[in-house]
């Protein structure tokens, strides 16, 4: 059976309201939730960017939800922190704690001042990233030198069980490199076709575990409340790979982004205020194999969203 959760979304929304919204989420019938993790928002107009691993022990103890965060180790965050960070809240909230590890965005990873590295060797810095991370979570005490640089690490405070770290992934040939390390996969929402190569791809190259969905949504009272809402907040996201992974700055994406039309936005976020047509879409994403789907409303008000998805919604989907 498929679990339908929330998606925390740190660059839009306050860190102290979003909790709020992940306790209402929980008492809405929401079965789980993730975490995004920036430095930085998408746009000036979402203004926001809290820092995810404070959120997450604060939000774990305001709830029974089982978490995941996506993560991009290797410029920003040291690989032995993210491990000591995974081991924590995996030792105090044993079983409801992912991790989904990704090569990054400029915008984000930028801030260190050491350079962006293009995609092949952001590619090899995660995969020697995800083994140092693996190895601490084991126990063991790990020296490494290549991409990353570790001396002697071991982490003290572990779970009796290691968090399983997913795969996250755009494009079949990422979900198909993903299968050779990850305990599951998580994509965002696109065409059913390309849905299913991106999935296809992951389980033919012999992927483990759950498959995980983000689904982008924007729902109002009204169509041209909700087409408002998605364009205003989400006009910057709607650029695929190299641009949203190599701009680096929110400024830079509200430049690039001031000429987009609502209609454009509407081919990356399912967008109406049609509570039935929904149901709809999450009933065929579940359809085409993903276990777990994560809604992310993608205004900055998240109360009504919450209660009319929790009332209309949720109970079509079981």
């Amino acid at each position: 059976m498929t679990t339908y959760g929330f998606h925390s979304s740190h660059e839009q929304i306050h860190p102290a309201e979003l909790l709020k919204a992940v306790v209402r989420a929980e008492q809405a019938g929401f079965g789980a939730a993730m975490s995004s993790d920036h430095f930085s928002p998408w746009s000036e107009r979402q203004g926001q960017s809290g820092f995810a691993w404070s959120w997450l022990g604060a939000a774990l103890q305001a709830t029974d939800l089982a978490f995941g965060v996506v993560n991009a180790p290797g410029q920003r965050y040291h690989p032995a922190i993210i491990a000591q960070a995974i081991g924590t809240l995996g030792a105090m909230y044993p079983g409801r704690f992912w991790a989904a590890l990704g090569t990054g965005e400029a915008s984000n990873e930028h801030i260190t001042g050491d350079r962006w590295p293009r995609k092949d060797l952001r590619t090899r810095r995660l995969r020697e990233c995800v083994d140092v991370i693996r190895a601490l979570l084991a126990g063991e005490e790990v020296s490494h030198e290549g991409l990353v640089t570790v001396d002697r690490a071991r982490l003290w405070t572990r779970p009796e069980t290691p968090p399983k770290l997913v795969g996250a992934a755009v494009s079949p040939e990422t979900a198909r490199w993903c299968a050779e390390w990850a305990d599951g996969l998580i994509t965002v929402n696109a065409p059913a076709d390309r849905l299913r190569e991106v999935l296809g791809s992951y389980r033919d190259a012999g992927g483990r575990g759950k498959a995980a969905l983000q689904v982008h949504l924007s729902w109002a009272e009204t169509d041209e409340e909700a087409t408002a809402i998605a364009h205003e907040q989400w006009r910057s996201n709607i650029f695929p790979p190299p641009v949203c992974w190599d701009l680096d700055t929110a400024e830079l994406f509200d430049a690039v982004s001031a000429e987009v039309p609502p209609d454009r936005v509407a081919r990356v976020v399912n967008v109406s205020f049609d509570l039935g047509r929904h149901a709809a879409l999450l009933n065929e994403y579940a359809e085409l194999g993903f276990e777990e789907i994560y809604l992310h409303h993608v205004g900055q008000e998240q109360s009504a969203f919450i209660d009319a998805f929790g009332a209309k919604v949720l109970p079509q989907l079981r």
